[in-house]
């Protein structure tokens, strides 16, 4: 008799592969937000280089 192949492991093993690559995707994502360079290493968009954020237009029109 053959052996049947257990598809509960297998799904639970691809569930795992695609959360580990979904948690790495994430941190990844804030290791660069808190270094504050976009995906292409530049400096991102509303901050300086030294790292301080640049004030908000519309809040200091409305001022």
């Amino acid at each position: 008799m053959a052996k049947k192949p257990n598809y509960d492991f297998e799904k639970r093993r691809k569930e795992l592969e695609r959360k580990q690559k979904k948690d790495a995707k994430r941190d990844e994502r804030l290791t660069r937000k808190r270094n504050g360079t976009s995906e292409d290493g530049d400096v991102a968009e509303g901050e300086g280089e030294d790292g301080e954020t640049a004030p908000d237009p519309v809040s200091s029109q409305n001022a």
